[in-house]
């Protein structure tokens, strides 16, 4: 999306009546950091009030103009829409915003995606995902090429349009991407099955909530851990011993509100490492002011993959992070989730939840040989139970 030198970009959100106004300029923050990911500078955000977006320009035509200019007598590279745009959409904005690229969060998302692939697997994955993006588009992608293909040796007279030979090629470039991952598919089902009978973890999370940390504090490893989102996105699987009990642990790519189909589709493949896991970890960072909502995005994910009924422990990553305002118990208004200590939030639902849990800080180091005796002995019972003459080793 961006070359060296980083450009300016601009944000744009709808807020309807049933949506908390906070909320949005959280989802219009976590864009920013979207783009800062990709390399591009966040510059200002454009929000506006409607009953739902509009139909053929997501916003009304004088919030667009007012864009418009703002790009213009701002030097702006990209407008990036907070919602997945429909071709018409794309095309119609385009129209009024001349001076920047328009692009919605899907291709954001799918841009990183591009990026941070490193191994060929992922990069295959990517493309194919971005290929099922463009195909319903491409009647906008080649407006300026709709031009027809005739001559000597074509039928009926005028031949294909640009545009369908372009979604033909498009289609058979689906089509071999698709067959070259079944046979890597294949391959890693089959890398997975001999690793035996050893118990696995998968850690499953939110982007950017310290996965790659926490990997690294249990394995004892190098995966990259960045403040960045998708800093990991090709699975990684660590062999972790506790005590005298091995088992394998995995980290995988970040789930976000609004991820992209194409891309769970894409990568479903990926995720058999949660699927075929024993127990999943859910790591969570308790210091984000919506960790009930990402913690609500992850368990809706791991249902479409499959894997909505796995043995969970929930791990609450950064409590060290944690803030809470003091409230003042003359004020008028009533407490606010903002006024919540940490131990007051311990003491509320998340003790009622029927999922173990515990407190840590994977880059502090709180909580860590809790941590570390408490997947000791889920592991242990799993191991027992697989290797029931092997019970003397502990």
């Amino acid at each position: 999306m961006v070359e060296e030198r980083q450009e300016k970009a601009v944000f744009v959100g709808v807020i309807t009546r049933s949506d908390d106004e906070r909320k949005i300029k959280d989802y219009l923050d976590e864009l920013e950091f979207l783009a800062e990911t990709a390399g591009a500078v966040g510059d200002r955000k454009f929000i506006q009030r409607l009953d739902k977006p509009e139909k053929s320009t997501y916003i009304r035509s004088g919030k667009l103009e007012e864009i418009a200019q703002y790009c213009e007598e701002n030097e702006i590279s990209y407008v990036i829409f907070d919602d997945e745009l429909t071709g018409m959409q794309q095309r119609n904005i385009e129209k009024v915003i001349k001076s920047a690229h328009v692009i919605d969060r899907t291709s954001l998302i799918l841009e990183i995606f591009a990026q941070r692939a490193q191994t060929s697997y992922a990069k295959m994955q990517v493309e194919l995902a971005r290929y099922n993006y463009m195909l319903p588009r491409l009647a906008g992608m080649w407006t300026h090429l709709e031009r027809q293909r005739g001559g000597v040796g074509t039928r009926g007279g005028m031949g294909e349009t640009q545009i369908e030979i372009d979604r033909r090629i498009v289609k058979e470039r689906i089509v071999r991407l698709k067959e070259q991952l079944k046979k890597v598919d294949r391959q890693m089902a089959t890398q997975r099955g001999n690793r035996g009978s050893m118990v696995r973890l998968a850690l499953v999370g939110y982007t950017n909530v310290g996965k790659s940390t926490l990997m690294n504090t249990l394995a004892k490893s190098d995966v990259m851990a960045e403040n960045k989102l998708f800093a990991t996105l090709d699975t990684t699987v660590r062999k972790v011993v506790i005590e005298n009990v091995p088992f394998l642990l995995s980290d995988t790519v970040g789930f976000i509100r609004k991820l992209p189909t194409q891309l769970i589709e894409a990568f479903k493949s990926t995720l058999d490492e949660v699927r075929e896991a024993d127990i999943l970890v859910h790591v969570v960072d308790i210091s984000h002011p919506y960790f009930e909502e990402q913690m609500q995005v992850v368990e809706s994910t791991l249902r479409e993959i499959g894997a909505g009924d796995k043995p969970t422990y929930v791990v609450f990553n950064k409590v060290d992070l944690y803030k809470s305002e003091e409230y003042d118990i003359y004020s008028l208004e009533p407490k606010g989730r903002e006024h919540i200590t940490l131990e007051e939030l311990k003491n509320s639902w998340i003790a009622d939840e029927k999922s173990p849990c515990i407190f840590i800080s994977a880059t502090g180091k709180v909580g860590i040989e809790k941590l570390r005796n408490d997947l000791y002995k889920m592991v242990a019972e799993i191991h027992a139970g697989r290797y029931p003459f092997n019970n003397f080793l502990w």
